[in-house]
């Protein structure tokens, strides 16, 4: 009859094997008693904001949860994937970063409401990265003929590693300003600016302009806008403030990773933010007898 319509195997076979592959995903994280606890309170409020978000037909706002949910299984995929180990702080602080970026700063507006939020989130990725950096160079550096680096070279390249995750952020930032008119660069009000420019500046000497109270902006089409109390920066502050922030957050964790190559001691706190190869094989602990009966 054509409406029992049998679905091809192949096309079975790769749907269930999606199916694991994401419950092997979402297994990875429930490892860890602590992290399995702080991974299931994430996920239960981000799937009720989704469910509100659902029904109060905002669908921005559910999509954002579900690209969360999505993204809350980062850890198990580099476990699983990558057969790189994430040590348990790590993964802990991973889940709440993405919460804190996604949920609580883009849907709970944070990021406007809570002053230095992205600062805080900026600086926490700057150090994270330096971190990530550090694992790289000794994942890499894998061959049998291995070679002895220096810790000063190592600090340099985990910084070199932050700072070009932070301008690749940046990067991404304005082309979602350019391209789909948004504007994560943050745009900020100023009130004074420095300029060369011939509408101020008739001999070409830098003319510093301050306490701006007003500024008064006419386009083509006869529209006229007035920003009070200054003018909008257009993302040049926010992103600046960004790589700074960044600079920082990197700068203290290669210090530390430095000192502690350097005098040979085992730092917990540095080691439990460091990638490692995982040893063994991945444990699959989601294969059901359904999943079986049906591939």
């Amino acid at each position: 009859m054509k409406g029992n319509r049998v679905m091809p195997r192949s096309h079975r076979i790769n749907r269930i094997g999606f199916v694991r592959f994401l419950r092997g995903l979402d297994y990875e994280n429930r490892r860890n008693k602590r992290v399995r606890i702080v991974y299931q309170i994430l996920r239960l409020f981000t799937l009720a904001t989704l469910v509100f978000s659902v029904i109060f037909r905002e669908y921005q706002s559910a999509f954002i949860c579900a690209l969360c949910l999505i993204l809350f299984l980062i850890p198990g995929f580099i476990r699983r994937v990558l057969r790189i180990r994430v040590p348990e702080v790590l993964q802990i602080i991973i889940l709440l970063f993405i919460f804190a970026a996604e949920i609580m700063g883009e849907l709970f507006h944070f990021f406007t409401r809570v002053p230095g939020w992205d600062t805080i989130l900026h600086t926490l990725t700057g150090f994270l990265m330096a971190s990530v950096g550090f694992s790289l160079v000794d994942l890499l550096n894998s061959s049998k003929a291995r070679f002895a680096l220096s810790p000063a070279y190592m600090a340099l390249v985990a910084f070199c590693f932050a700072m070009t995750i932070g301008v690749l952020w940046e990067f991404f930032e304005f082309g979602m300003d350019v391209i789909f008119r948004k504007d994560m660069q943050n745009d900020e009000l100023i009130s004074r600016f420095t300029t060369i420019g011939p509408a101020l500046s008739a001999d070409g000497k830098d003319f510093f302009v301050t306490d701006v109270i007003k500024t008064v902006v006419e386009t083509a089409s006869g529209e006229t806008y007035i920003i009070e109390d200054g003018y909008y920066d257009i993302g040049l502050y926010d992103t600046m403030k960004d790589m700074i922030v960044t600079f920082v957050g990197a700068a203290v964790f290669s210090v530390i990773g430095y000192f502690s190559l350097r005098n040979h001691v085992d730092n917990p706190f540095a080691g439990s933010l460091m990638l490692t190869r995982a040893e063994g094989g991945i444990d699959d602990n989601t294969t059901t007898q359904e999943d079986e009966h049906d591939s």
